[in-house]
C-alpha cells in the first residue's frame, strides 16, 4: 500500500497556516479533540456545537465537522441552529470537510437524505474510491480505514459526486466546496479500542474487532489521514495570496 505523505504547498504561496473552524459535535470526547488537533496542520478555532457554541461570523478559511454519537434527525435543541449556520456558511463559499456525522449533516443540509441502516459498520475496513478527486490524492484506489456508524447517506444532494463506498453504502461525496467522508481518518488505536469496548454489539463480534486492533493494522490505515492534508492543501490554494518573486 502506498504511503501518503503530507502535501507540500506551492513555493509561491505565503507559508501562513490556514485558519479552520473545528465544529466539534462529539460531546465530551477528549479523544476527538486530541485526534483532530494532532492531524490537522492548521490554526484551529474549536466550537462545541452540541453545547450550542457556533461561530458568530464566517471569518475562517474553511471548516471541519467532526463525528458525533448523535443522528442528524434527532430532536436535539442544538441541531436546527447548527444546520442553519452550516447552510449560511456554505452559501458564503466556505470550504467544508465532514467526517462521519459531519459527512451526514452536510449531505442533509445540502438536500440529501440520511437514514438508519439498522446495523453497525464498525472496525478497520477497506474503502474503495472511484473518482480522481483531490481529497484522495496519493491514496490507493482501495485503502484501510476505521469505521463506526449506524446511519448512512442514502440519497446524495442533487449535483453531488459520489467519491467512495463500501458494501454498506456511500463513504464520500463532493458538491462544490463541500466534501464529506463516512469513515474516521482521525482515529488512533486508543480511540478505536475504547469505541469497541463501548459499542452495543455481540461479544463474538467484539472479540473479532479486538483482534484487528493492532499496530500493524493501524499502520495500514495511516495513509487515510492524508485526506486532512489534501483538504488543507485545497483550502490553502484558495486562500493564500501569491508572493511576488524576487
Amino acid at each position: 500500500m502506498t504511503k501518503t505523505t503530507r502535501q507540500p504547498r506551492p513555493e509561491n504561496y505565503a507559508m501562513t497556516r490556514v485558519r479552520l473552524a473545528l465544529l466539534n459535535a462529539a460531546y465530551d470526547d477528549t479523544n476527538a479533540r486530541r485526534n483532530y488537533r494532532r492531524d490537522l496542520d492548521a490554526e484551529l478555532v474549536e466550537f462545541s456545537v452540541n453545547e450550542g457554541e457556533l461561530p458568530t461570523d464566517f471569518s475562517f478559511d474553511g471548516c471541519v465537522v467532526t463525528g458525533s454519537r448523535a443522528s442528524v434527525y434527532w430532536d436535539e435543541d442544538w441541531i436546527p441552529p447548527f444546520k442553519e449556520w452550516l447552510a449560511a456558511a456554505i452559501d458564503e463559499g466556505l470550504p467544508f470537510f465532514g467526517v462521519c456525522y459531519g459527512h451526514q449533516i452536510l449531505a442533509d443540509v445540502l438536500g440529501g437524505q440520511v437514514e438508519d441502516m439498522g446495523r453497525y459498520e464498525v472496525g478497520y475496513r477497506t474503502v474503495t474510491h472511484f473518482e480522481n478527486d483531490p481529497i484522495f490524492a496519493n491514496l490507493d484506489r482501495k485503502f484501510t480505514v476505521f469505521t463506526t456508524h449506524s446511519d448512512r447517506v442514502r440519497v446524495l444532494p442533487e449535483g453531488a459526486k459520489p467519491l467512495a463506498a463500501t458494501e454498506y453504502g456511500n463513504h464520500g461525496f463532493r458538491l462544490d466546496n463541500v466534501v464529506g467522508v463516512q469513515f474516521h481518518p482521525e482515529y488512533d488505536l486508543q480511540t478505536a479500542r475504547e469505541l469497541v469496548e463501548e459499542k452495543d454489539i455481540s461479544e463474538e463480534r467484539r472479540a473479532r474487532l479486538r483482534a484487528d486492533l493492532t499496530e500493524a493494522v493501524y499502520a495500514e490505515a495511516q495513509p487515510a489521514k492524508g485526506v486532512f492534508d489534501n483538504f488543507i492543501a485545497e483550502v490553502t490554494s484558495k486562500t493564500q495570496q501569491p508572493v511576488a518573486a524576487d
